[in-house]
């Protein structure tokens, strides 16, 4: 295992797709794909390239530069899983030659790195503003996500990272070391006001299987796509054990109040959320919020994004600082 996506420039990144193309190149040589085409797609967490086929269609193609062997089974065991018990198109690995679904490539330093080849899902993204409808949909996705989960057996060997209270407070190290880059310091005192209350909220939940368990852990409208006027959920690279309520938080923060509610509408039509859950799920929602901030933010080219996007988040900390709602128009019926 090594970490292959640090990049120091702007320039860096065709001189690393090309490292990793032919990276791509080696491990398809251990599948049974006939006359395959390699694409290059998206450079982030992975690097991940399109495999069109001549006979059998679309695949990814994922080259995992930081995560161990077992982690990545245990995220193509759990969506395998997935796939069987929901009617929802989801992405699955594919086995190559010697039955694995996981291959290791030797780097010329002696390192390796993991590559492991998946099922296309078919959609779009959304490009203009969502429906009704179509939020609606997510709400549904994420509780038919949520309800399957309930029901899975995790072997002692399943690995899947732990989103809550200690990975939070990593992401507030990663923002304290790198927050000057697009705040001030009267703003960070928030940031930090903000975190507290969501560790103190963190603190008092219990994970009950009812709330708690294996999430998707980043469905953003940026996971989700379209087919047939339905939604699919990709990248379950970040899947693993947390609370239902912020795995809505990342489907929601992106989207407008009246919307959020039309998402909580389609999730509650199959399983209804317990108790006080408002509080807890702005609680989340500003943890997502913190969390994005904290992955991009050292990241130069993402500097004037994220400055232009605090006219919004300011006010989001104040009124969650004053517990004052926000996330709705109005009070969701409970």
């Amino acid at each position: 295992m090594t970490r292959l996506f640090q990049l120091d420039s702007e320039d860096d990144i065709e001189n690393v797709v090309a490292q990793f193309k032919q990276i791509a190149q080696k491990a398809m040589h251990e599948y049974d794909l006939d006359g395959e085409q390699i694409r290059f797609n998206q450079l982030s967490d992975t690097c991940t390239f399109v495999i069109e086929t001549e006979k059998d269609g679309t695949y990814l193609l994922r080259i995992h530069g930081n995560k161990n062997r077992n982690e990545i089974d245990s995220e193509i065991a759990w969506l395998s899983y997935l796939h069987e018990k929901i009617e929802v198109a989801i992405p699955t690995g594919i086995a190559c030659r010697n039955g694995s679904k996981t291959v290791s490539i030797d780097l010329a330093n002696g390192d390796c790195v993991f590559v492991s080849v998946m099922s296309w899902v078919e959609g779009e993204h959304v490009d203009d503003e969502l429906t009704e409808d179509q939020v609606y949909k997510e709400g549904v996705l994420l509780a038919k996500l949520h309800t399957v989960s309930q029901d899975f057996q995790f072997t002692p060997e399943f690995t899947r990272p732990i989103w809550g209270e200690d990975s939070f407070k990593e992401s507030m190290t990663r923002l304290t070391e790198q927050y000057q880059r697009f705040l001030t310091e009267e703003e960070f005192e928030l940031y930090e006001l903000a975190a507290d209350k969501i560790l103190t909220c963190l603190d008092k939940l219990d994970k009950n299987s009812s709330h708690y368990g294996i999430i998707h852990g980043d469905l953003h409208q940026g996971n989700i796509v379209f087919h047939n006027g339905d939604p699919h959920p990709i990248d379950f690279g970040r899947c693993g054990f947390g609370y239902f309520l912020y795995d809505i938080a990342h489907t929601i923060l992106g989207l407008y109040p009246a919307q959020r509610e039309r998402v909580i509408k389609g999730y509650e039509s199959l399983r209804k959320l317990e108790g006080d859950w408002l509080p807890t799920l702005e609680s989340f929602t500003v943890m997502v919020m913190i969390e994005n901030y904290s992955h991009h933010a050292p990241d130069s080219r993402e500097t004037e994004g994220l400055k232009e996007e605090q006219p919004y988040a300011i006010p989001m900390i104040k009124n969650y600082l004053n517990s004052k709602p926000f996330l709705f128009h109005s009070k969701v019926e409970k």
